[in-house]
């Protein structure tokens, strides 16, 4: 998988594929509401576990029931690539 930045267009038809992400700031951002904080936790660990297995790594914000995620590739200078998109497909499945 590349690490090499995507155009827009290509973020476009990702984003196509995606349930609620959305292009902001050179990252792919997502909020997902839970019942309570305890499932909100338990969500970030599955997110972890995956996240892990591509080695590679979301920014994560928490705040009671609400996780706000937001990915892009460090090493492709902070912005948005394949890799991103594969951990954004693995997160939906969650």
């Amino acid at each position: 998988m590349s690490r090499e930045p995507l155009s827009r267009e290509e973020i476009a038809r990702a984003l196509q594929e995606l349930d609620g992400w959305i292009f902001d700031n050179d990252r792919l951002v997502k909020q997902v509401a839970f019942g309570d904080f305890r499932e909100a936790m338990g969500f970030i660990v599955r997110v972890a576990f995956e996240a892990e297995s591509l080695d590679h790594h979301p920014d994560l914000h928490n705040v009671y029931n609400r996780v706000t995620l937001a990915l892009n590739t460090h090493d492709a200078g902070g912005k948005v690539t394949a890799f991103d998109v594969a951990l954004a497909k693995k997160i939906d499945r969650l």
